[in-house]
């Protein structure tokens, strides 16, 4: 199972409810090392947009991908792709500014990012939450949502794989 938690302040509730926050919380942003500096080149860097059709809202996510592989994170509302966040393995990474509104959310693991191709080249998975998220900004508190990539014990998210053909790259 997947976790799929809202942040309420600094605590992390256990329970699919959208989180509020007064302020917008601050998120450490971790990078692995580089085996390489002909991968490290090729490899997107930690928390790097790939696509932003999004910003201006108050809404974070923050995205722990537990995981060996590296992965991207796609929200897409309606129809379109909002964003893409490449996140590397074992690493953290957020995106602040999400605009109010309700986005399902797509991953994808695996080796050997391309960036042309917009796809991982070697062992790839497709997925998405079933649960999608709520973002939600008053005069005084914004969402602020976490996901984990990676099976978590007491995670309250599951996930459907997705076609290749269908994920939005």
């Amino acid at each position: 199972m997947h976790s799929l938690r809202p942040l309420a302040g600094a605590v992390l509730t256990a329970v699919l409810l959208t989180g509020y926050a007064a302020a917008p919380a601050t998120a450490s942003v971790q990078e692995s090392a580089a085996v390489s500096l002909t991968s490290a080149a090729a490899r997107p860097g930690n928390g790097k947009v790939l696509y932003d059709r999004i910003s201006g809202g108050e809404g974070v996510l923050k995205i722990k991908n537990g995981t060996a592989k590296d992965g991207v994170v796609t929200l897409v509302k309606g129809k379109k792709k909002a964003f893409s966040l490449y996140v590397r393995a074992k690493s953290t990474a957020s995106f602040k500014q999400v605009d109010d509104g309700t986005y399902t959310v797509y991953f994808t693991t695996g080796y050997r990012f391309s960036s042309s191709k917009r796809k991982f080249t070697k062992s790839a998975s497709y997925q998405r939450f079933n649960d999608r998220l709520k973002f939600t900004t008053t005069a005084t508190q914004s969402t602020i949502w976490t996901l984990t990539l990676n099976p978590v014990k007491g995670g309250n998210a599951r996930t459907s794989g997705v076609n290749p053909k269908d994920f939005p790259a």
